[in-house]
């Protein structure tokens, strides 16, 4: 039961740190607004709904929990 609890924190761990590092770098690249994206721009009032980031964040995040967090 430790092991198990062990492992999960480690793994925890290195998504966080793995996490940090792409947060870090992401305003270096400037992917948004992808196509997609809902933007309504008006005088004083601007309406950003990001359908694309969302749906590319979200596979993403699949994707690392399948590689990841699979028994």
């Amino acid at each position: 039961m430790m092991y198990e609890i062990s492992k999960t924190l480690i793994r925890l761990g290195l998504a966080l740190i793995l996490i940090g590092v792409i947060v870090r770098f992401i305003p270096r690249f400037d992917f948004a607004p992808l196509p997609g994206d809902i933007v309504i721009r008006r005088e004083n009032f601007t309406f950003y709904l990001p359908i694309t980031t969302m749906i590319l964040i979200s596979l993403l995040l699949t994707v690392f929990a399948n590689l990841f967090f699979r028994k």
